[in-house]
């Protein structure tokens, strides 16, 4: 039976699971990282920062805190920093341990992991595959039964962004029904046009908001991420965590990076220009895509029905995707690639020219 990595990167688990010999070259667009790598000051700051190993960090992160509070204009008792984006979705699942858990698909797999674990009742409301739209009425229909709903905004792995005013019509009418609502947003700030519902956790206690600083500053190695929410719900989760849970050098790195305006919009422009010239491609070639506005997108050949033999042929060509086997919803039609630079996507763009052209 084929058992394939239930995230992007490390290549050579996909290889070694689909039986093909990794070639020596290859260009992975599994992993939606910004392309650019990490912002220069890092470099710049990484002696000082050696300073930081030899001594305890601080347990509540509060220096990291003050900053992410004066720039979302909320208060710091509303943060908590997590060791990446994962670890707070798991204290999150802890949390709601033997709740009933609405997950919108197809989404972050890590959710139902989280929430499994933690004997929660899982209940799927999938939507429907090519404009992936949200439909709210027939959500909050499902509400009065609900404890909490995951909402992924922009969605992974579609890169469809939901509207914040569309957002808070569900967040209102959750909050009538006693229902937490938890919107991840790892990849907010890739779109041009930021939209965040980070500002409504002052009005809503039912808000729960997930940033990853893993993304956009291509620091997965040093795991990084925060929650905003109600005071109330910090401090409960904050009971859940492992005492000295964010190393100090993330928390200085994340201080720093806090600060990268220009590198944040170099790099919305980017990824705009490049997906665009992609989905004119695919366009041209008959190739459907999601209608993505953030760093990566979907693809599917719709002559094949599974994409199984699309993504063969494509690993043996050094070209790595992500498989959609484990997204509910999708269940293997479709391909996920990240958007990275120009370099990268013609590559891409020959090996399914030689696709198509194929007898």
């Amino acid at each position: 039976m084929l058992v394939l990595p239930d995230h992007g990167s490390n290549p050579q688990y996909t290889y070694k699971a689909m039986d093909i010999r990794m070639p020596d070259q290859i260009v992975d667009l599994s992993a939606n990282i910004n392309p650019h790598g990490p912002p220069a000051v890092l470099k710049k700051i990484w002696k000082d920062l050696l300073d930081e190993i030899i001594t305890y960090p601080d347990p509540h992160s509060a220096a990291l805190r003050r900053s992410i509070a004066r720039k979302e204009e909320i208060e710091a008792e509303a943060i908590l920093i997590g060791n990446g984006g994962a670890e707070l979705i798991h204290l999150i699942g802890r949390w709601l341990s033997h709740s009933n858990v609405l997950i919108i698909h197809p989404t972050f797999s890590e959710y139902e992991k989280a929430c499994q674990i933690n004997d929660c009742t899982i209940h799927h409301f999938i939507l429907k595959e090519n404009d992936w739209d949200l439909d709210v009425n027939q959500l909050k229909a499902t509400l009065p039964k609900m404890d909490a709903v995951f909402i992924c905004n922009p969605t992974n792995p579609t890169g469809v962004l939901y509207s914040a005013s569309k957002l808070e019509e569900i967040i209102i009418e959750a909050n009538n029904k006693n229902c937490y609502v938890i919107v991840d947003e790892a990849f907010y700030d890739f779109p041009l046009e930021e939209v965040t519902i980070a500002p409504l956790v002052k009005k809503y206690t039912n808000l729960m908001v997930l940033r990853s600083m893993t993304k956009m500053f291509s620091i997965p190695g040093i795991r990084l991420g925060f929650l905003m929410a109600g005071e109330t719900v910090v401090k409960e989760l904050e009971t859940y965590q492992v005492h000295w849970s964010v190393n100090g050098i993330a928390q200085k790195v994340g201080e720093t990076l806090l600060e990268e305006k220009d590198f944040i919009r170099h790099t919305q422009c980017m990824v705009k220009r490049e997906r665009e010239k992609l989905f004119a491609f695919f366009d041209e070639c008959q190739f459907d895509y999601s209608p993505s506005q953030t760093n990566f997108y979907l693809l599917r050949d719709p002559e094949l029905n599974g994409q199984t033999e699309l993504f063969r042929f494509l690993l043996e060509n050094g070209i790595v995707s992500r498989h959609t086997l484990n997204f509910k919803g999708l269940d293997g039609r479709w391909l996920r690639f990240a958007v990275k630079g120009e370099k990268e996507h013609e590559k891409l763009m020959d090996a399914l020219t030689e696709w198509k052209s194929r007898p």
